[in-house]
């Protein structure tokens, strides 16, 4: 029976709301965990090209077309001066053109990184979370350019089609849908079947190993709040911050569409999808397009703006390193995440190596 058909006076469609404005308060911190980051998606995806290659190198030509397509904030050959403790060019004979190839240095990180994502204990961690991934999405399905958005964030191999999904052909699946957003056909991934034993969030999964289950859960689950020095809710809008917290929790892998758009119990759920969206990426953050994106294929692009707006003890978007990056206030502490995953602490030691001059 669903939860509403039981406990009807809980799902009133009300919008409460207050109609007041939500301050924005700069956190220096998780600025600073964004600006950890600057230009380290584009090293690793520069270095994966370099790697890919037979020669295990580029002509600094084929080089200069990747401008584009990974998103260099200057020419590649500037780019790869500024970072010469990772990349070093070379002239392979008289008359050639400049090539381009890793350091030692940069060669050594990437043998140790290709060991974590090889590891059998990452592989399935990555399987897991890109299964929790398809099921968030409703249809256990997603255009594969909306996992292409993420893959940075969700840790996935640069080659994840073949050197992942290819050997599990008992989870995954390449298809066809019709994009939501064109309405052309695309290439996407499914999920085979639906797994219950994946379908419990972060927030339920803390809950349980509490002692906590049931329909107690469903009440006793609050959203973590953490707000900056200096962040002060007016009144009316703690009351109704406080009010919204006691609302039944709804699992993000729950069908709730049947709640009203405009109720704030329907909120509650399209915050509960967000935080377990972020929860499932490696580092806790992803640009802020990245969200509306998936959101998108959801039909919930609109409410996900509104959500991230309405809690911003949940929720905080930097505006550093030209974009809007939305981080889950609860994964870190200070600018440090609480539980690193593996994967980042290899990205901390590429953010070392280009620190050196």
């Amino acid at each position: 029976m669903a939860l509403s058909s039981r406990h009807p006076h809980l799902f009133n469609h009300i919008r409460t709301f207050v109609n007041a404005r939500v301050k924005w308060v700069r956190d220096p911190y998780l600025d600073n965990a964004v600006l950890k980051g600057k230009d380290l998606k584009q090293i690793i995806s520069l270095k994966n090209q370099i790697i890919s290659s037979p020669s295990k190198s580029l002509s600094m030509y084929t080089a200069s077309q990747l401008k584009a397509s990974l998103n260099l904030p200057t020419t590649t050959s500037k780019f790869i001066d500024k970072y010469h403790s990772v990349f070093t060019q070379f002239q392979p004979g008289p008359g050639l053109p400049p090539v381009v190839k890793l350091t030692p240095q940069a060669f050594s990180i990437h043998i140790e990184e290709m060991a974590v994502h090889n590891s059998p204990t990452n592989r399935q961690d990555t399987v897991q979370r890109l299964s929790r991934l398809l099921m968030l999405a409703g249809m256990a399905k997603l255009p594969l350019y909306v996992i292409e958005k993420l893959k940075w964030d969700m840790g996935l191999p640069h080659d994840y089609v073949t050197t992942l999904l290819a050997d599990y052909p008992d989870y995954f699946n390449v298809c066809v849908v019709e994009d939501p957003s064109s309405g052309k056909e695309v290439l996407a991934l499914e999920l085979v079947s639906w797994r219950k034993e994946l379908s419990v969030s972060e927030l339920e999964m803390r809950a349980r190993s509490l002692g906590i289950s049931g329909d107690k859960r469903r009440h006793d689950i609050a959203f973590p709040l953490i707000f900056p020095k200096g962040f002060d809710l007016v009144k009316r809008v703690k009351t109704w911050v406080e009010n919204w917290q006691k609302l039944p929790y709804v699992s993000p892998y729950e069908d709730a569409f049947h709640l009203d758009s405009n109720s704030d119990q329907a909120e509650k759920w399209i915050v509960a999808i967000l935080h377990e969206l972020l929860s499932l990426l490696v580092s806790k953050k992803t640009e802020r397009e990245n969200l509306l994106c998936f959101g998108e294929c959801l039909g919930l692009a609109l409410r996900f703006k509104k959500a991230l707006v309405h809690h911003p003890g949940i929720f905080y978007i930097s505006n550093k390193i030209r974009t809007q990056t939305v981080v889950l206030r609860e994964a870190y502490s200070k600018d440090f995440l609480v539980k690193k995953h593996p994967l980042v602490g290899m990205r901390y030691w590429y953010i070392n190596l280009m620190r050196k001059t």
